[in-house]
Formats: structure tokens, C-alpha cells, sequence
């Protein structure tokens, strides 16, 4: 039956929410036996673009002279350096540097969040190379010290790192302590359970599978809700001067 119109996906001029009733699928060049949801880019008002690959055993993402950060949320998928080899599974992630040769290739139907982004270089810090981890192995630490909010954070804090990638967890009922203003950008994408976002001046209930892009300067909060933890895997822009 029809839902004569109704969606929660919203496009706002410093947000968006985007839920999987209209998400829309596409093959970017390169890829092969896979498809894409792209959630944001630059032109939907970003300085990055995220998407969600979704490949079939065998499938391949395309190339990219851009810095990417690759996430497993389902499956499994072989990833391939001039120097290295790792399996990518649920929870794994990895950092590619702007112009460095890989192959990225899925063992099984396979799920990716995609972060793409040109990279700020500054004279102060050298560029920075693959990095390959997985969010079991990363410590989690209570956000200003509330234990019922943890953040993982997936990428070293080094200034070479021109963007930072988290994941984070609330209990329900836990919550931002403060509404958010700030010059970072973010991508979003809730992973397990559910809560409120506010965003400008709307407040969204949202739930695993949607995605959130807010802008510079979007007022930004968060409380979970439910019987189970909220989680979110979570980009921002950072370590680089506002007038670069």
C-alpha cells in the first residue's frame, strides 16, 4: 500500500535526515557487483561524501584519488595494500590515504559505511598512512564523564588526521548534557536502538538505519530512548584552522 507521501526523511538547510524508506541505490564508477546509498556529498551542501556499500560476494568497490575511511557493518571483505592484506568484518574499519593503490573485495553479501574526502595537508604535520583496526580493540571512554555515554574513538588524535570518526553509545535514557553549536560538520549514522535528535529547531525521533548530515553551526542534540542502548558511528571535520 502506499504512504501517500509520508517519510520521515527530511532536507533542511544545515540538515538532513535520511531514512531508509527513501533511500535510492547507484553504482559509482569502478564498483562492480556492488551498489551505493549516498547519504550526503557537496552537493547536498557537505565537504565530504558518505555512503553505504552494499556488494554481493565477489564485489569490488571503485578507486578514489580522495582519502577514504571504510566501516564493516555486515559480511565480510578483503582489503588490499602495496603492503598489507586484512579482512574487514563487523566492527572492523580502515583509513586510505588520498591517492594510495587498494582493492577492497567482498567474501559475502558485505555492508560498508563510505567516507570520502579531499585531504587539508599543513605544513606542521606530515600526511598520514593506512590504519586498520577494529572498534572491539579501541577503548572506550565515558564522554565528560557520564558512564552511560561512551565514545570509541576509531582514528589516532594526530594533527596529520584532518577528520575524526567515533562511535557512541548511551544507555537509554542518557543524553547529551548540553545542545551542541559548533563549527565541526558531521555524518551520521545510527547503528542500534533508537532516541530523539534535536536538529535546528525540529526534534526527530530516529532509529537504526537513518542517517543524520548536520552542518556547521546546526544546533545539535541527542537523547536515547527505549528499552535497549542507542548507538551511532559518527564523522567530524577537525585539526585544521577555519580559514584553511
Amino acid at each position: 500500500m502506499h504512504n501517500l507521501g509520508h517519510t520521515r526523511s527530511t532536507n533542511q538547510r544545515d540538515h538532513l535526515l535520511h531514512t531508509p524508506d527513501t533511500f535510492v541505490r547507484t553504482v559509482l564508477p569502478g564498483m562492480e557487483r556492488a551498489a551505493a546509498v549516498v547519504h550526503i556529498s557537496p552537493a547536498g551542501g557537505a565537504a565530504f561524501t558518505q555512503y553505504t556499500a552494499e556488494l554481493e560476494p565477489g564485489g569490488k568497490l571503485g578507486s578514489t584519488s580522495n582519502q577514504r575511511f571504510i566501516y564493516a557493518l555486515e559480511g565480510a571483505a578483503d582489503l588490499a595494500t602495496d603492503t598489507s592484506f586484512h579482512t574487514l568484518i563487523p566492527g572492523g574499519f580502515a583509513y586510505i590515504p588520498e591517492d594510495a593503490t587498494h582493492t577492497l573485495t567482498a567474501q559475502q553479501p558485505t555492508r560498508l559505511v563510505v567516507i570520502e574526502k579531499p585531504y587539508e595537508t599543513i605544513a606542521s604535520a606530515p600526511a598520514p598512512e593506512t590504519f586498520v583496526g577494529h572498534e572491539d580493540k579501541t577503548l572506550s571512554v565515558p564522554l565528560n564523564d557520564d558512564p552511560d555515554v561512551q565514545v570509541r574513538s576509531l582514528l589516532p588524535g594526530s594533527p596529520s588526521f584532518d577528520f575524526a570518526v567515533n562511535t557512541m553509545t548511551y544507555q537509554p535514557g542518557a543524553a547529551l548534557s548540553m545542545v551542541e553549536v559548533h563549527i565541526m560538520e558531521h555524518g551520521l549514522l545510527m547503528l542500534e536502538g533508537g532516541g530523539i535528535y534535536r536538529l535546528g529547531n525540529s526534534w526527530y525521533p530516529v532509529t537504526a538505519g537513518d542517517f543524520i548530515w548536520m552542518g556547521p553551526y546546526c544546533p545539535q542534540w541527542f537523547g536515547a530512548i527505549g528499552k535497549h542502548p542507542a548507538k551511532y558511528l559518527i564523522y567530524k571535520d577537525w585539526n585544521r584552522h577555519p580559514l584553511a
